[in-house]
């Protein structure tokens, strides 16, 4: 086979949360992360000293985390988790249960009982009364506690003494266990950027940077230029054209960078894996020697395309698995393109499968690249994803996947985990071209920033507010008198900055939501409104106002009768599901772009002797759905699981397991059918209830051997048991 050097880039990024009026952290990801994410991935890296890979830290993620290592911050979340509960009052309590839930409940959640114990309970009681008056003051604290232990490190929470203690506790926490758990964080967050600069030294990471606060580039250059990479794409009018704060963003990149890590950066990953003609000439102007994005932008600008066969062997693998020089004014840059489809496995379907499964697939599809691939030289194969959002999605933060996937990489005479530099220390002769098509890594356009009027309304206020800030440059600059002052302008223009930022208009439009949507937006607008106040204007009225449409929430209901279902895969009559529990989801992305919408709607309910569930697949998605499994689980003491074999459009032999062990004679306890909709019948004498008020239900679409979608999105939705729910009695 063909050698394969293997780039593996992981990038670390949040916003800058950093409240520049109040020195608040209006939202607390960027501590959570650094618990949960920063310091263990390069630690998990050293346990395989072989495996060579590039990290990539958006300065403004550091100089939050370098705050947060001094422990001279100021977080509101931090400060409310670790106050006395006896200082709790009815505002703070509200606060609390406010944030103490925004976790990953399936995988973060769950492997700690009393904090799902409280969940369910607050839950339970928000219809019918004010939840923080249900709590005692032993919840409380309990709450608080555990709201922070779940974020913390995996390694350390098998190695270290205090935290071994606290979760063997597992309740009944006291304030010193608090104070306990308040210092190991601290602790921790002190070990973050030490372990990055260990891990450069030591020549097995590579560290590149982004701009600064994470901008577009090529947007800040020109925003007319979305209409290059989609012809269709709304436009801003006037055009925002400041390619002067697309080179200051770059600038203090590359010194903050220098600063930290003791040398510059060799390597840019755009933000978002934006990319322009102008926007690299300016990295250039910079020394950068290498950048990255998708493999939508190489083919674009090649005129080729990447189709993949049954195997996942792209067409054209050869222009893939290759760098590409970008030469333009005497200058040059090579440009590295990742594997959309390895790097979105590894960003959304391994985490429904098993961590060894997982990560022997990853493998062995590598190494089918180099086997298949012939070019008579080494094949550079790009992964390139978040290195943060994506494991909470993963069982233990998915160690036990890194690891089996380094381990193996590590061990393969074919494979070389290289860092960047090194793949471009060792690609040999690279083609050239003088121009690269404009893009992201989505969809290699910028339809996620500025193609909604949402979008537009930010770019709107950013550019009013700039205007502002230039005029009031121009008379600095005129001397003229009521001018604002140097310390001003400086202030005034890094608010801008910030607000030039990728992520507010990441949640604007209709692609991506969350419960913080409103904080997002509030913060952007609080930056803009900073422009205005650090030169002694007056903020525009518009700035008050919301540019964010309330997000539609999922539809939940629970069940309302009997039901009494001829399982036919048809909705047999009006009556047959009427009075059923529904869950009915917004589908749109969370934090992270790119988990597939497939399944529609999960619908349940209950008779005498049998659990039904139907399955309601998107339209087209069942009409394009020839081969594939459906599968639908059902926990309470025990998993029921139920494999439903699709082929050639049709329903296959039903598979029943019980903990993984198969069932035989499964006819006698489930039916099932598969037509217009997907109907099941589970007898409830499968399901094991003993000591359970609940049971939880999922379920997940696989196709060619790996899972593209769940609903819920996190697993399972809870679903209540007793009469009063048209279940059955609690045992």
């Amino acid at each position: 086979m063909n050698r394969v050097n293997l780039v593996l880039l992981w990038h670390m990024h949040q916003p800058q949360y950093r409240d520049p009026a109040t020195g608040l952290y209006v939202l607390p990801w960027t501590r959570l992360h650094a618990l949960k994410d920063y310091w263990g991935m390069v630690r998990t890296l050293s346990e395989f000293p072989n495996f060579h890979a590039t990290i990539n830290m958006v300065p403004a993620l550091v100089a939050q985390l370098e705050e947060y290592a001094s422990g001279n911050f100021s977080e509101p979340w931090f400060d409310l988790a670790f106050r006395p509960a006896e200082d709790l009052n009815p505002g703070t309590k509200k606060a609390l249960l406010d944030r103490a839930f925004q976790i990953n409940h399936e995988h973060l959640m769950s492997r700690w009982p009393r904090y799902t114990e409280i969940f369910q309970r607050v839950r339970s009681a928000e219809k019918d009364m004010n939840p923080a008056t249900l709590l005692s003051l032993r919840d409380w604290r309990d709450l608080q506690l555990l709201s922070q232990l779940a974020w913390m490190d995996e390694f350390w929470l098998a190695s270290d003494e205090t935290l071994i203690a606290l979760e063997k506790k597992g309740a009944n926490y006291t304030e010193e266990d608090k104070q306990a758990l308040k210092q190991k964080q601290l602790a921790l967050l002190r070990e973050v950027l030490p372990e990055y600069r260990r891990a450069a030294e030591s020549g097995q990471v590579e560290i590149s940077t982004t701009p600064f606060y994470h901008p577009i580039l090529p947007l800040l250059c020109d925003t007319d230029i979305a209409r290059v990479s989609n012809p269709y794409a709304p436009q801003l009018q006037p055009q925002f054209k400041h390619p002067e704060d697309a080179l200051e963003q770059l600038r203090r990149a590359r010194a903050y960078h220098a600063k930290l890590f003791g040398r510059e950066p060799a390597g840019l990953w755009p933000s978002e894996g934006s990319v322009s003609d102008e926007a690299l000439d300016i990295a250039m102007g910079q020394d950068f020697q290498w950048f990255a994005t998708d493999e939508g932008v190489l083919g674009r600008t090649l005129g080729v395309g990447f189709g993949r066969d049954g195997a996942g062997i792209p067409e054209n693998a050869d222009r893939l698995y290759s760098p590409l020089k970008v030469r333009r004014n005497g200058k040059e840059i090579v440009g590295f393109f990742r594997d959309h489809m390895l790097s979105d496995l590894v960003g959304f379907v391994y985490s429904r499968m098993g961590a060894m499964a997982a990560a022997e697939d990853l493998h062995q599809r590598i190494r089918a690249i180099g086997e298949r691939v012939n070019t008579g030289r080494p094949l550079t194969v790009s992964i390139i994803l978040d290195g943060e959002n994506a494991w909470e999605y993963f069982p233990g933060s998915g160690r036990d996947f890194l690891r089996h996937f380094y381990g193996s990489i590590q061990n393969d005479p074919d494979v070389r985990a290289m860092t960047v530099s090194e793949a471009l220390a060792a690609a040999g002769e690279i083609p050239a071209v003088e121009s690269i098509v404009p893009g992201s890594w989505i969809n290699a356009n910028f339809d996620i920033w500025i193609g909604h009027r949402e979008d537009l309304a930010a770019w709107r206020m950013l550019s009013k507010a700039r205007d502002v800030y230039g005029d009031c440059l121009a008379r600095r600059e005129r001397n003229v008198e009521d001018a604002p002052d140097a310390r001003q302008l400086s202030a005034a223009y890094e608010a801008l900055l910030a607000a030039e930022g990728s992520d507010w208009c990441w949640w604007y439009g209709p692609e991506h939501s969350t419960s913080n949507d409103s904080e997002f937006d509030a913060f952007y607008r609080t930056l803009l409104t900073e422009v205005y106040l650090r030169l002694g204007l007056e903020p525009p009225p518009e700035l008050a106002e919301p540019i964010k449409a309330l997000p539609e929430q999922a539809l939940k209901v629970a069940p309302q009768a009997p039901l009494d279902v001829k399982v036919d895969g048809h909705e047999s009559s009006y009556f047959e599901w009427l009075g059923a529990g529904l869950y009915s989801a917004d589908r749109r992305g969370g934090s992270m772009h790119g988990r597939a919408s497939l399944l529609h709607e999960l619908h349940y309910g209950f008779s005498d002797d049998w659990l039904y569930v139907r399955v309601d697949l998107i339209p087209e998605a069942q009409a394009n759905l020839r081969e594939g499994v459906i599968r639908v689980s059902v926990r309470a003491a025990q998993e029921v699981r139920v494999i439903l074999p699709i082929r050639e459009g049709k329903l296959g032999e039903l598979q029943v397991e019980v903990n993984e062990a198969c069932l035989l004679g499964a006819r006698q306890y489930v039916r099932a059918a598969y037509g217009q909709i997907l109907e099941l019948a589970i007898a409830k004498t499968l399901i094991e209830t003993a000591g359970h008020n609940s049971l939880r239900l999922g379920t997940s679409l696989w196709e060619g051997g790996l899972p593209v979608d769940m609903l819920p999105a996190d697993g399972f939705l809870d679903v209540q048991l007793g009469a009063d729910a048209f279940a059955w009695e609690k045992s």
